[in-house]
């Protein structure tokens, strides 16, 4: 099909979360993903299948805004390592997805070894 077809495409929030997540565990430097809320002050890794609840996206006009929760291992560069998760987040959503990203925040819950 090469054709051209008129109409609006909705990409639900799910969704984006989901491209999301799985961009960001390819990041280096990322050990896990991470629930937004702390329980008794520290981070519990979430599983592969659970990766959008540690992603939070909300609306902004015609764009939207990225929130990641995320554990990093320990002795990589934190600054370096969300700074590269928020521009692959944002080229993923952006290529994958065709939406615009106003902002990618992340939030890092947590810092683990990596195990082998």
């Amino acid at each position: 099909m090469t054709g051209s077809v008129r109409g609006d495409i909705h990409i639900a929030n799910d969704v984006l979360a989901d491209l999301a997540g799985y961009a960001a565990m390819e990041c280096y430097g990322i050990v896990g993903m991470a629930s937004p809320s702390l329980r008794d002050g520290v981070a519990q890794a979430l599983s592969r299948d659970k990766l959008r609840k540690g992603v939070t996206i909300a609306n902004e006009d015609d764009a939207v805004r990225v929130d990641l929760y995320v554990i990093i291992e320990h002795g990589t560069n934190l600054t370096e390592v969300a700074h590269s998760l928020a521009n692959r987040v944002e080229y993923t959503l952006t290529t994958h997805a065709d939406v615009k990203v106003a902002s990618v925040e992340v939030h890092v819950q947590g810092v683990k070894i990596r195990k082998q």
